[in-house]
Order: C-alpha cells, then sequence, then structure tokens
C-alpha cells in the first residue's frame, strides 16, 4: 500500500472509531435514563466504550491523536 493510501486508510478508520464511540455513549445514556444499565445491550456498549477508549489512548501516547 502507498503511503498516502495507508494515511487515508489510518485517517478514515479513525473518524469511524470516533464516530461510532460517540454513537455508543449517546445509546448508554438513553439506556441508562430508562433504567436499562444491566441489560445485556448496555454491557456491550459498555465493553465496546472500553475497547475504543484503550485504542485512542494508544493514539494518543505514539502522538497520532491529541
Amino acid at each position: 500500500m502507498v503511503n498516502m493510501e495507508r494515511l487515508d486508510a489510518f485517517e478514515k478508520m479513525l473518524s469511524d472509531i470516533l464516530k461510532q464511540a460517540q454513537y455508543e455513549s449517546s445509546k448508554m445514556e438513553e439506556l441508562k435514563a430508562a433504567g436499562k444499565e444491566k441489560t445485556a445491550t448496555y454491557r456491550q456498549y459498555f465493553g465496546n466504550k472500553m475497547l475504543y477508549k484503550m485504542m485512542l489512548d494508544k493514539y494518543r501516547e505514539y502522538g497520532l491523536l491529541e
């Protein structure tokens, strides 16, 4: 893969992760407001949130994200 293609792929992946993390956080807030923190859906969103946080923290560690 050419370097610019690789950079574009990275930027798209990062954008998608940020969008998905925001979407799932808003869904978690909706579920929490409805008192559904113990549902499988809420727990799945929570697990995903931890995964996204770990990935974004790693990007920050390497100076790829502010």
